[in-house]
């Protein structure tokens, strides 16, 4: 399978590379997006040129997009019926613009459209990092300290936890985030479990790529 990954920086990618492959139970071959991101905003202006040019100019199965949730609304059970979209949600944006892109793209290398995958990291990926260290550490723990006000911890500390450092280094925070990933050695029930919608989503997509390239919702040309 050939697949892009598209996130907030490099660190994030190599720890998403490690997850994918988690998923999906095999490598894959993972394909330049041509354009790199720096944050949440960019991920989401730079999305619609990065969807066309995996669409046009390679041969990619799928798209994987993750990016932070910072102090947005997290995504929900709520959100997933159909024809429901809330604006502040990033899942529910990034959703939104996959479906606007590829809606009239005509067939190209063999396939009507490359798959998409989208998660949500509550309220960062170093939460996703700590993940089986620290049991307070979840995506419903947030949800709640949004609601009254409280956060029962900051990015800042999940940071420093991670790294030991609020300002590490990329070759630091990439080792830290291949290491912590990897401690899971594939077994993703207490990520999904911990962070049930914003990890949820993205391991329910990856899933349902196989049924899909099956059934022919990307079908490849076999001239």
């Amino acid at each position: 399978m050939k697949i892009a990954l598209l996130s907030e920086s490099p660190a994030d990618e190599a720890a998403l590379r490690v997850l994918v492959e988690y998923v999906l139970r095999e490598p894959f071959t993972q394909v330049a997006p041509a354009l790199r991101a720096r944050g949440w905003p960019s991920v989401e202006q730079v999305l619609p040129s990065v969807l066309r040019h995996l669409h046009f100019n390679t041969d990619a199965d799928g798209l994987v997009v993750v990016v932070d949730s910072d102090d947005s609304v997290v995504h929900t059970a709520e959100h997933e019926a159909p024809g429901y979209f809330h604006p502040g949600c990033r899942i529910c944006r990034l959703r939104g613009v996959f479906r606007r892109t590829i809606k009239n793209l005509p067939r190209a290398h063999g396939r009507d459209r490359v798959l998409r995958a989208v998660g949500l990291c509550v309220p960062a990926i170093e939460a996703w990092l700590l993940c089986g260290r620290d049991t307070s550490i979840t995506e419903s723990a947030w949800v709640e300290g949004q609601a009254s006000g409280r956060p029962p911890y900051s990015r800042r500390e999940l940071k420093w936890r991670v790294y030991g450092t609020e300002r590490p280094t990329l070759s630091h925070e990439m080792k830290r985030a291949v290491q912590e990933v990897s401690r899971h050695r594939g077994d993703l029930r207490r990520l999904e479990n911990d962070f049930p919608q914003g990890f949820g989503s993205l391991a329910r997509d990856l899933r349902g790529w196989r049924t899909a390239l099956q059934a022919g919702g990307a079908p490849r040309s076999t001239s």
